[in-house]
């Protein structure tokens, strides 16, 4: 009703205290309920407040002229935002206010189901992980099995190689296709990968399966995070989250240990039949209690439509340019040297492809892999590089510190495994940690700076190892380097959930983890060029001693086939090697600091708060209005 106040039925004297509201010379009484709302407006102050100083004047739901037009005016609240709006193919009732409400209707932490879903989600992210480094300490035996010296190298870049190079297609995949059956297929590729590496009578079919299995851990990786989305709302997923990196960096650690135990004691072979029974149970668990999220209501597409949707063209440029970077940096300095015809060619290849894929996302954005008004976001470009970065430091820690054990303090594999727990313990804590504070403060960006300032301290410590260092030395300066880490393995995730829209998180979660594996897989095998290089470099010039050979040899035998009267040189010259290597990784953490800085301050409480004010915002009728 719009225009002169009425009475109030008890008289004058109560139509003193009518609220009166006026809007372009017109006035009116507030009805109860609009009196009730307007209450709770005022204690949702703060948050709506933000909320309509950032939307456009058309899209809050009670501005003025909207009281005093004498037409009916659409609920515009209950549209979505233009970001979200996009990619919306179903009714506007479908944006942010369903997410919400699908996450905490989904949240049921006191149900058995519910923790069922999230420890299956969390062991299949485990197996994954363990798989990136379990075999190092497994190699020696395979190649006196398969006397397969040669490939060495691809026992662990198979893995690393066909993960990283199909990461990103996966982007693609959960964001048409359904998560469950999407997930559950990975896992399934994953285990039959894994069977096959345990049952190989060769080393080229242990190979293919370890590539086999690379491609099911890229769906793992992007679909264990989207797993937790619509069970989880984001100001509860901190501490999930942090779980969630504990898991990986335990995984990760703690891999050549396993290895190694198995190779000991059973054999090579169980690094990979543990994935089948263990595996196996995560899956029937989400198989029958794993639900698939809501999903708008979507035209029929075509056979065509399909194959469009998962970027072709961009595809068949990003592969071969990938890969051929991945055998470039693998083969360079090792089998071949750096201007090798064939290493040229490689980085030619990688040059090339790279450049196309990058044309085609940016000429066709409607199906880019990789959409550049994602990449372009500035949290989520500084969240790439800071897991390339993060991954590498991780990864010349991890897998050059048991070699340091093994070369210079004279342990066995089983042994170099056990000296490493400090790492994984200081990653454990440090984690739940981070997940804690984050889910206290709100923020994400304080744990993204405290681990490179934290890990390069430890990681610099790392490089004044010396032989007969005591053992509180190398335990305190690992246990400095894991709790940094700690805390910083699951931040870029939550960030990627809290500045992208529902429809792009499966896209920015999965570049996360591609520049995670890639960062993985290019300085792993720029710490082997350090390595061999300067053992080569510091033991060239010494007569009689054939530095190629020692090399080859490795760290694990290196004490058997070294004379003793050249021991002491070498051993010398492997720890400078190793603390040369943890050099280079304490200026990759100090890279990883850089982004941290650039990264946006997203408060999720305030998001929280936020989305609330939107839909009881949405809940108010144009009658409610006065319109």
């Amino acid at each position: 009703m719009v225009g002169t106040a009425a009475k109030s039925p008890a008289g004058d004297g109560a139509s003193k205290n009518d609220e009166i509201e006026t809007s372009n010379s017109s006035t009116r009484t507030l009805t109860p309920r609009e009196s009730e709302e307007r209450q709770e407006k005022s204690e949702e102050k703060p948050a709506e407040a933000e909320i309509a100083s950032e939307e456009p004047k058309e899209k809050q739901p009670l501005q003025s002229s909207a009281i005093s037009s004498n037409e009916s005016q659409p609920d515009v609240s209950k549209q979505p935002d233009m970001d979200e709006k996009a990619d919306l193919e179903g009714p506007p009732a479908m944006g942010p206010i369903v997410e919400v409400d699908e996450a905490e209707e989904n949240f049921k932490p006191k149900t058995v189901t519910f923790w069922l879903v999230i420890l299956s989600n969390f062991v299949a992210m485990f197996l994954v992980a363990l798989d990136r480094t379990i075999i190092a300490t497994a190699i020696p035996r395979i190649t006196d099995e398969f006397q397969s010296l040669g490939d060495i190298g691809w026992y662990g870049s198979a893995y690393m190689l066909t993960t990283a190079a199909s990461q990103l297609v996966f982007g693609r995949i959960y964001k048409f296709y359904d998560l469950r059956v999407s997930f559950l297929s990975s896992i399934i590729i994953f285990e039959i990968g894994s069977l096959i590496c345990g049952v190989a009578p060769s080393s080229p079919v242990l190979i293919a399966g370890r590539a086999i299995a690379g491609v099911g851990s890229a769906g793992i990786f992007t679909g264990a995070m989207m797993v937790m989305i619509p069970m989880i709302p984001l100001h509860k997923r901190p501490m999930f989250q942090g779980i969630f990196g504990m898991v990986f960096g335990l995984a990760s650690v703690i891999g050549p240990l396993v290895g190694g135990g198995f190779t000991g004691t059973v054999t090579w072979r169980w690094c990979f039949y543990i994935n089948l029974p263990v595996g196996g149970v995560a899956f029937l668990f989400l198989f029958f209690m794993l639900k698939a999220p809501k999903r708008q209501a979507q035209e029929p597409v075509t056979l065509y439509q399909h194959f469009k949707r998962l970027d072709p063209l961009g595809t068949l440029f990003f592969l071969p340019s990938i890969v051929s970077l991945l055998l470039a940096l693998e083969w360079g300095g090792s089998e071949y040297e750096w201007n090798n015809g064939r290493i040229i060619a490689l980085f030619v290849v990688f040059g090339v492809g790279f450049t196309a894929f990058a044309a085609v996302q940016v000429l066709m954005p409607k199906t880019a892999t990789v959409p550049f008004r994602i990449i372009k976001q500035r949290t989520m470009l500084a969240g790439a590089f800071f897991m390339l970065f993060l991954a590498g430091s991780m990864m010349l820690a991890v897998y050059y510190l048991p070699i340091w054990f093994q070369a210079v303090q004279e342990a066995d594999p089983v042994k170099s495994g056990i000296y490493t727990i400090p790492l994984v313990l200081s990653i454990v804590v440090s984690s739940i940690i981070s997940g804690g504070m984050t889910q206290k403060i709100g923020y994400y960006v304080p744990s993204m700076i405290l681990c490179p300032c934290i890990m390069s301290v430890g990681l610099g410590l790392m490089s004044t190892f010396q032989p007969g260092i005591s053992s509180g030395h190398w335990i305190g300066y690992q246990f400095l380097t894991g709790f940094g880490l700690g805390f910083g393995m699951q931040t870029v995730g939550l960030a990627v959930q809290a500045v992208l829209p529902k429809e792009d998180v499966s896209t920015g979660v999965s570049i996360s983890f591609f520049a995670q594996q890639l960062g993985a897989a290019v300085f792993v095998s720029v710490g082997q060029s350090i390595l061999s290089n300067l053992l080569v470099s510091e033991l060239s010039g010494i007569p009689g001693l054939p530095a190629q050979a020692i090399v080859k040899t490795g760290a694990t035998n290196l004490h058997k086939a070294v004379p003793a009267e050249f021991l002491d040189v070498v051993v010398r010259a492997y720890n400078y090697a190793c603390t040369r290597i943890f050099l280079a990784g304490m200026g990759l953490s100090l890279a990883t600091l850089v982004c941290a800085l650039c990264m946006e301050w997203r408060n999720i409480k305030k998001n929280k708060k936020e989305q609330r004010a939107r839909q009881r915002a949405s809940q108010l009728r144009p009658g409610d209005m006065g319109a």
